[in-house]
């Protein structure tokens, strides 16, 4: 639909919303593909999400850790906290919120189905006290505990049960209704057409928005998401893919919101299959070879893709975290240099003097211009003898087809963001080999495995002294940027629009919250 059609049809059903001076409305390229907490690890899922529910606790504007479900936190031993949580806390149905609904969630959040067991990995045990203090017993000692729960989202144990979602579930109750604690109550859910929100009145916190309403509306063409913004159908745009940029900034009437974000965009192989699904070569997979995946690495002009597809709005690096992010060092922040003639040696050296075929998995709306960030890749790659038959889908094609427990892709493009901003998260989930048991691995697609990286990342886990800590962090990160487990490409800008006058929180996470959100 070209966009001065979808406007117009825009503005006609939000005629059919009540009239408030505070409505606030908003699109994003896609929706959100669950109401349910514990549906996945996707930023802007947990974003969305955590609107509605809430953590212990929470991140604020600069991505600082404060109180929230929980008003104070001790470690009284190395392996146990112990959590006060918040009296006179109502879900959004009234219930109370109890130390009870923690327990829950603790055994909901670690669940088979549950695709945010990996937050909590390092958590033994959730324990009540009282009805207002639990202990949380780690596996060992852990210093960023914190941290690490900023993202677990508190569940009500009685809605739940009621709701026979005891269990996370596809497309189960929880997926389309909500009940949390947080600053907004889900009035109106239609997947894939809108999400109506309003402010919660039993909220335990003072707002700092001044809205009456949220109006959330996925818009899939990038054309129609600007001119409902230009017309006033819309207040923001979350994701302003860069080919729309320079046509917001010339607007009179809007703004760009722009800044640097933690996740990293890479590449990744199959490194563990004895062949691979998705090539002719029979018998032997051509990425255990570290060989083969430097002459990948060295094909790649990240530069241009820079350039050509990001139009500058992105960082080229050479590590799985990005700055801001503990553990990076920019020691080791120098990119293999593009080579094409040394990418022919290596594959030839490795026994693919003529190259070699494989399969690639790439979403096109999940990452900023990722469609076309594959497309590069594979051209380039061309040039050096391999020949990849792309498979570009939608991001439910997509991650169904290589996310656990499926694993079936060759060759891949993903995106990660450490939620605990700390580069334990990227180690753990990315580069452990994969131990389901523990929850080690949990997204590591790749089949990647290197004992003494486990060794290490064991230790990191129960290392109490920062400094040392900090050093077996960049250990850690340069042992998996020498084997080239992955090659990192950038970190995308977080690049919104707005109407101007419109204030927003931009953190570097890329996370909405909507409690910030101001209307002039």
């Amino acid at each position: 639909m070209r966009g001065w059609l979808w406007a117009a049809a825009l503005m006609l059903a939000l005629a059919a919303i009540p009239a408030s001076a505070g409505t606030f409305r908003w699109a994003s390229d896609h929706d959100v593909r669950s109401l349910d907490p514990y549906a996945g690890l996707e930023t802007f899922l947990r974003s969305f999400d955590a609107n509605i529910y809430e953590p212990l606790v929470r991140r604020g504007r600069d991505l600082q850790i404060e109180p929230a479900l929980a008003t104070s936190w001790t470690q009284i031993t190395p392996e146990t906290w112990r959590f006060r949580l918040r009296e006179g806390v109502s879900f959004q149905d009234g219930a109370p919120f109890t130390a009870d609904d923690v327990v829950f969630s603790f055994a909901r959040a670690i669940a088979p189905e549950s695709r945010i067991a990996g937050l909590l990995a390092a958590v033994k045990d959730v324990r009540k006290l009282d009805d207002h203090t639990i202990e949380v017993a780690t596996a060992g000692p852990d210093p960023i505990l914190p941290d690490e729960l900023a993202d677990w989202l508190i569940m009500s144990r009685a809605w739940c049960e009621t709701h026979d979602a005891s269990v996370p579930a596809d497309g189960g109750y929880a997926a389309d209704h909500a009940n949390g604690t947080g600053a907004f109550a889900v009035t109106e859910r239609a997947p894939d057409e809108r999400t109506l929100l309003v402010p919660n009145p039993k909220w335990w916190d003072k707002p700092q928005h001044n809205l009456d309403a949220v109006v959330f509306t996925p818009i899939a063409d990038p054309h129609a998401l600007v001119t409902g913004l230009e017309n006033g159908a819309l207040d923001m745009i979350y994701t302003v893919p860069p080919r729309e940029l320079d046509r917001i900034a010339r607007a009179p009437n809007l703004s760009v919101v722009e800044g640097p974000e933690l996740r990293t965009i890479f590449l990744g192989f199959d490194e563990w299959r004895p062949q691979l699904l998705e090539s002719g070569i029979k018998g032997r997979n051509p990425f255990k070879d570290h060989r083969v995946r430097e002459a990948f690495y060295r094909a790649i002009d990240e530069r241009t893709i820079i350039a050509k597809v990001m139009r500058g709005h992105a960082t080229p690096t050479a590590l799985m975290v990005a700055p801001g992010v503990n553990g990076f060092d920019p020691a080791h922040a120098a990119r293999l240099a593009y080579d094409p003639a040394q990418a022919r040696r290596l594959l030839a050296e490795a026994g693919y003097p003529n190259g070699f075929d494989t399969g690639m998995d790439c979403p096109t709306d999940r990452y900023v211009n990722d469609g076309q960030i594959c497309a590069e890749i594979v051209a380039m790659l061309a040039k050096v003898g391999i020949t990849v038959r792309l498979k570009a889908q939608d991001r439910a094609g997509f991650f169904a087809k290589i996310m656990p427990p499926v694993l079936h892709t060759s060759f891949f493009l993903l995106g990660w963001a450490p939620a605990t901003e700390d580069a334990l998260n990227v180690l753990i989930n990315l580069a452990a080999t994969r131990n389901p048991d523990a929850h080690l691995g949990d997204y590591n697609i790749a089949g990647y495995s290197n004992p003494a990286l486990d060794a290490l990342i064991a230790r990191i886990q129960v290392e109490m002294k920062p400094q040392e800590r900090q050093r077996m962090l960049r250990q850690a990160l340069a042992l998996v940027k020498d084997d080239i487990a992955y090659i990192p490409l950038h970190q995308q800008n977080v690049v919104w629009a707005t109407r101007r006058g419109v204030a927003v929180v931009q953190r570097a996470d890329n996370s909405f919250p909507l409690r910030y959100v101001r209307l002039p």
